[in-house]
C-alpha cells in the first residue's frame, strides 16, 4: 500500500529496544517537525484554501502526538532529550531541484511530506509488531493509522495540484531515490535513521 521500494531491516527494532529513551525523544521531535511542516505549508501557500484547512487540522493532530510521546517519556521517569539532525530527511530533500513555479514547489514539498509519512507509517507498523513492550507496541499501532492517513492526504494533494501523470512519475522516482537512502540507514535508534 505504501509503495516503499525497500522495507526497513527488521533488525532495526533490536537497536530501538536497547534505546527506548532515544527513540522516544527522536519521535517527539519528528511529531513537532511534522506540525512545523504543516504550518510552513499554510504560510507558503495560503491561496490553497483546502490545503490550509487540512494543514490546520494536521497541526493540531501532530502537536497532540508530540504530547502523547512526551507523556510516554515522562511516564518512564525521563526528560525530553535534545533534538538531533535527521539524516534521512536531509538527504531526501535534495532530490528535487530548487526553484520552479509555485505549483512545482508545492508539489515537491507535498511529495516529500507524503514519503516521510509513509516511511514513518512503515516504521510504526514494525514497532507495533516487534516491540516486546506491549504498551509501546499498542501505542505505535494506534499512531500507524494516523501516519497512513497523512501519507495519502499529502500524495492526493500533490496529485490534485499538479499534473497527475507528472506527479505519479515524480513519486516513483522519489521512491527509488529514497530506497537508495534507506540502504545506508536502519542502524540508529531514530525513527528514520
Amino acid at each position: 500500500m505504501l509503495g516503499l521500494k525497500l522495507p526497513t531491516d527488521p533488525r532495526w527494532v533490536n537497536i530501538v529496544e536497547k534505546n527506548i529513551q532515544e527513540i522516544l525523544t527522536d519521535h517527539a521531535y519528528c511529531e513537532q517537525k511534522a506540525a512545523a511542516t504543516a504550518i510552513s505549508l499554510i504560510v507558503s501557500f495560503p491561496e490553497y484554501t483546502e490545503l490550509v484547512q487540512e494543514m490546520t487540522k494536521l497541526v493540531k493532530e501532530e502537536i497532540s502526538h508530540f504530547k502523547m510521546v512526551h507523556d510516554k517519556i515522562i511516564e518512564r521517569g525521563w526528560v525530553l532529550g535534545r533534538d538531533r539532525k535527521d539524516d534521512y530527511v536531509l538527504k531526501l530533500v535534495t532530490f528535487f531541484p530548487k526553484g520552479g513555479s509555485r505549483t512545482t514547489q508545492l508539489v515537491h514539498r507535498l511529495l516529500y511530506a507524503a514519503l516521510i509519512e509513509a516511511r514513518s507509517c512503515e516504521r510504526f507498523k514494525l514497532l507495533s509488531e516487534e516491540l516486546k513492550d506491549p504498551v509501546l507496541a499498542k501505542f505505535y499501532r494506534d499512531l500507524m493509522v494516523s501516519e497512513a492517513n497523512h501519507y495519502t492526504m499529502f500524495l492526493n494533494f500533490a496529485r490534485q495540484y499538479g499534473d497527475r501523470k507528472e506527479v505519479d512519475l515524480k513519486w516513483q522516482e522519489l521512491l527509488t531515490f529514497e530506497a537508495k537512502i534507506m540502504e545506508g540507514l536502519s542502524t540508529q535508534e531514530t525513527i528514520h535513521g
